[in-house]
């Protein structure tokens, strides 16, 4: 996977866990935040705060994996 299949599927899903990324890509999830940074360093991407959620109340997912991203459009 390049940069430009992380933006596209971004740009495609506005805002993703990283979660879904991870199963996505099937890439690890610290690769995947360096990507991220990348894009976030360029003011593409931001990372939500953490009271942002999936929506649902289970608290079955992994906590270090719930971080939220979503592409800003300039």
């Amino acid at each position: 996977m390049i940069l430009s299949d992380l933006r596209s599927y971004l740009k495609q899903q506005h805002r993703v866990a990283l979660a879904d990324l991870v199963n996505h890509f099937s890439m690890d999830a610290d690769a995947l935040r360096g990507m991220l940074g990348k894009w976030m360093s360029k003011g593409n991407v931001r990372k939500l705060s953490k009271e942002t959620s999936c929506g649902t109340s289970c608290c079955k997912c992994d906590p270090a994996l719930t971080e939220f991203y979503e592409w800003v459009d300039k």
